[in-house]
């Protein structure tokens, strides 16, 4: 491991004073190999914060104490580690003491794998030749997080791969999505790949270019790039039995070509198709009208009227970022929205703190396991329907009501001067039962003079702007329809026909799309649909946690598919079927099927299609090494 000296402009000592304690404390075992760190004085305090206190409640006498410890690591030159994996055993001790609760001893393993302890990658027995090896090949459908997770995958086995992306550029969503404030609601150290060069981010909650820069970096650094095709779109994919293989039409500037793949990966995750909202005759507004995930950096704002409509993650982050340059801003709610306060959402992440992350041995490994679990399976608890809780209609358990009142309370905080604002602002459903969203000054920004919280429905447009059902009309410069994706479509706006003429779209008929694993479907071989159904993160985490998890597994069953020499893959109708009654069962016991709400996790029909119910340990757990025995298997 390299440490580097810090540069004369920062001093050492000043740079460790920085450091959070609790974590301070981890890289002292890993140094020293000595376990007293995790015992009392020195264990922290439990702080269940997103972002905790870094002193972690331990008594200043005792943090300087560790802090000298620290320091003293580098009094002959560059330390060297006593203990790099800690193994199961003792990573539960420094997982339990870092937190100061009881972590159950499944998230060992995991955590090793995740904080890069031991390698996830999948890998050979005996790696194949480079003949058979170029008789495989991967089509992978948009290149945005997922499709990088599985291009390093599939670069370190050596398995060749073709991303194609419609758009100019590689991203995905960080690409495609440029509003005002466009961000990550999940601290960076959490959000990013457990693989790699750390990025050296500039604040613990990034914007979307730093986000697409960390992106672009990682496809450098793995040389993902020369399998990339840009600007060119999958028009249709079609299995052929006999050749074993995808047959795809490809759209390029240039016409149409057909390419062919032994595997077939959608990578476009869930939110990748804006759903664009109709209102009543809103063909004859004469100002801009444009969905979010359509904005375009020319967009002038200054002193313009400007319109929102919807309350969700993208509104609570355009709003605030635009209000001081705007003349005013409407914003139109449909339904109230429960946001969780963080301190220190837009701070920068200080020089000292910098320093650490990138040079201090074990530091940053153990900052991205604190803010993992803190953003992790936590929540999930709270969301458990209990049969006994006597007060459904506005929790679903003790801990939730707790939770209800802690949001409640900030919410009336925030708006403590604005009490017409506050019937209008507190939800009457159960909170986290829609999607968790964190306040970015939204709450402070709807009492600004120039903004304005619109609850009575839209009853039409008008070439000056909107009318609302009470007959007002509210004139308007731009209006931003920011009112979320086509959720359900996933992979099957694709045009993917399976064995026997089966088309996807039609199998997922009534907005009802299933996955085994949320990855494969029964009469579809060699296909794999990463961030498909009920593989989508919604008590919390990370895409990028479930996009690695998923890339081991396709590349994983790859694997086994050329060791054993076997040509097709699909999941067994009754492997499949007992996998969805599993999700559905669990769901009815979360909150996302309490009655009376509604929620894009959810269609028509009530059930939960998007959402995972399960744990993120448990779901790695059964990602991590493919069963072939519930596939059906095809041999060469």
């Amino acid at each position: 491991m390299n440490i580097e000296l810090p540069r004369k402009t920062l001093d050492l000592p000043s740079a460790i004073a920085e450091g959070d304690i609790r974590v301070l404390l981890m890289v002292l075992v890993h140094m020293t190999g000595d376990e007293k760190w995790l015992e009392p004085p020195y264990k922290p305090r439990r702080d269940v914060r997103l972002i905790p206190d870094p002193n972690a409640g331990v008594p200043q006498e005792i943090q300087d104490e560790i802090r000298t410890a620290v320091l003293n690591l580098f009094a002959n030159g560059a330390p060297k580690p006593a203990i790099s994996d800690p193994g199961d055993e003792l990573m539960l001790r420094m997982m339990r003491a870092t937190l100061g609760e009881n972590v159950a001893p499944e998230y060992a393993p995991l955590m090793r794998e995740e904080m890069s302890f031991i390698p996830r990658d999948a890998r050979w027995r005996k790696r194949p030749s480079d003949e058979r090896l170029a008789q495989q090949h991967v089509l992978i459908v948009g290149a945005g997080v997922c499709a990088i997770a599985l291009g390093v995958a599939l670069g370190r086995l050596g398995i060749p791969y073709t991303i194609v992306e419609k758009q100019a550029e590689i991203g995905g969503t960080w690409y495609v999505n440029r509003y005002p404030g466009c961000g990550v609601d999940t601290p960076n150290h959490s959000y990013s790949f457990s693989f790699g060069a750390r990025n050296p981010w500039t604040r613990y909650f990034a914007q979307r270019q730093e986000l697409l820069e960390y992106l672009l970096r990682v496809v450098h650094e793995y040389d993902i790039r020369k399998h990339v095709r840009l600007d060119t779109e999958l028009v249709a994919s079609r299995w052929d039995e006999a050749k074993r293989r995808w047959i795809s039409t490809l759209r390029t500037k240039d016409g149409e070509e057909s390419f062919e793949s032994t595997t077939l990966v959608s990578a476009i995750g869930q939110l990748n198709d804006p759903s664009p909202a109709r209102f009543k005759r809103d063909e004859d507004f004469r100002g801009l009208r444009i969905h979010s995930a359509r904005w375009s950096d020319d967009i002038e704002l200054d002193g313009k009227h400007v319109a929102v409509i919807g309350t969700g993650a993208t509104a609570m982050q355009l709003v605030p970022s635009i209000a001081d340059r705007v003349a005013s801003i409407t914003v139109y709610q449909r339904t109230a929205q429960w946001a969780r306060p963080v301190q220190g959402y837009s701070d920068p992440i200080t020089e000292g703190a910098q320093w650490l992350l990138a040079h201090l041995p074990f530091y940053v490994q153990w900052y991205r396991f604190n803010m993992f679990w803190r953003y992790g399976d936590g929540l999930l608890p709270f969301l458990r329907k209990d049969p006994a809780w006597p007060h459904p209609e506005r929790a679903v358990n003790k801990g939730n009501d707790r939770h209800r009142q802690e949001l409640t309370d900030f919410i009336l905080s925030e708006l403590k001067d604005r009490p017409d604002l506050i019937e209008k602002c507190v939800p009457t459903y159960p909170p986290y039962g829609k999607r968790i969203l964190l306040d970015n000054n939204w709450f402070r920004t709807l009492t600004r003079p120039n903004v304005e919280l619109v609850t009575d429905a839209i009853e039409r447009f008008a070439p000056e702007g909107i009318v609302s059902v009470d007959g007002k009309l509210r004139r308007h410069d731009i209006v931003v329809i920011s009112t979320g994706f086509k959720v359900s479509e996933m992979a099957a706006r694709l045009n993917i026909t399976g064995r026997d003429g089966k088309n996807l779209k039609q199998v997922w008929s009534k907005d009802n799309p299933t996955a085994y694993l949320g990855l494969t479907v029964p009469d579809f071989p060699n296909l794999f649909l990463m961030l498909g159904p009920n593989s989508g993160p919604a008590h919390g985490g990370s895409v990028i946690f479930q996009s690695e998890c998923q890339s081991r597994y396709i590349s994983a069953c790859l694997v086994e598919m050329i060791e054993h020499d076997i040509a097709a893959i699909d999941v067994h109708p009754d492997a499949h079927d007992q996998y969805i009654r599993d999700v559905d069962a669990e769901h009815e016991q979360l909150i996302w099927t309490h009655p009376g709400m509604t929620t894009y996790y959810r269609n028509g029909s009530g059930r939960v299609f998007s959402a995972m119910p399960w744990r993120f340990v448990d779901y790695w757990k059964m990602t991590h090494d493919p069963d072939l025995s519930r596939y059906r298997r095809t041999k060469v």
